[in-house]
């Protein structure tokens, strides 16, 4: 008898809700499974899916965002062996599923916290108020792969945001299995689109794309790519995240300052007594 060959899991990429290959029929080997190679067209493909998933997702009411977002913490709970087996630590698991649940809580104290009534010398109401920035693409941390991708996802899209990621080219397994996770938390398709491939070809064509209003260089390591990647993001004037200092405690307290970052501020006037 003789031997039986393995089938190997192909991990494709996410976009719009969507698990496709990448266009270009490429893939390459992680851990004995085949991880598809996104192209600058998948890339343009993710932003569209983004760009149509903004207007329902920023017009969801900040309670709605906080509920899937805890959902997805009840999930990623559920699937904490699975990640384990792809090499994530069980504490870095726990870690992911913790950050989810507290970036959920903020869904509905943004407003209160970042906006308010101002004085003003007349008879109005004037009142300021966060607003998302619209579709934010992310240049994923390699390590911690869950807890980094977590991090910068999660105030993204709890802002009203929606993302593309372009996920570490030597920890996309994660980065996918993440996507299996959100394709059940009831998250809407488009909200988080992944690519997984050579980060030097999707972020430039994210960061030169005019439908992208921000983009997160977190992950990026290499000086001169972050470099072009900023001026590339000059020409329709993008909202820049610079790449995290080498060293950075993702386990620490994470702040607000991902979440503001990626807000804009409306102001209404109102004359009073109408």
């Amino acid at each position: 008898m003789s031997e039986r060959v393995a089938v190997r899991k192909t991990y494709k990429l996410f976009i719009g809700g969507k698990f496709p290959r990448s266009e270009s029929g490429r893939s390459y080997l992680v851990q004995s499974s085949n991880v598809s190679l996104a192209s600058r067209k998948d890339a343009r493909d993710a932003v569209v899916a983004a760009r149509a998933a903004v207007k329902g997702w920023a017009g969801a009411t900040a309670y709605n965002r906080g509920q899937i977002l805890y959902r997805a913490a009840e999930m990623l709970e559920g699937r904490r062996e699975q990640f384990v087996a792809l090499g994530i630590p069980g504490d870095e698991v726990d870690a992911a599923v913790d950050r989810w649940v507290w970036y959920a809580g903020w869904a509905d104290k943004l407003a209160q916290v970042y906006g308010g009534a101002n004085p003003v010398a007349g008879p109005y109401f004037n009142i300021s108020a966060p607003e998302p920035t619209g579709v934010v693409a992310v240049v994923a941390p390699e390590r911690p792969a869950l807890l980094g991708l977590v991090s910068v996802i999660a105030p993204a899209i709890v802002t009203g945001n929606t993302v593309v990621v372009a996920a570490s080219p030597s920890e996309p397994l994660a980065a996918v299995t993440l996507a299996e996770v959100l394709a059940t938390s009831d998250l809407p398709g488009g909200v988080v689109n992944i690519l997984t491939g050579a980060i030097t070809e999707t972020a430039p064509a994210l960061a030169a794309h005019m439908d992208v209003n921000a983009i997160d260089l977190t992950g990026v390591t290499d000086a001169s790519l972050a470099t072009e990647l900023e001026v590339k993001a000059a020409e329709n004037l993008k909202r820049v995240l610079r790449p995290a200092p080498a060293g950075h405690d993702w386990s620490g307290d994470p702040g607000v300052t991902r979440m503001t970052a990626l807000l804009e501020t409306k102001t209404v006037w109102h004359p009073k007594g109408v």
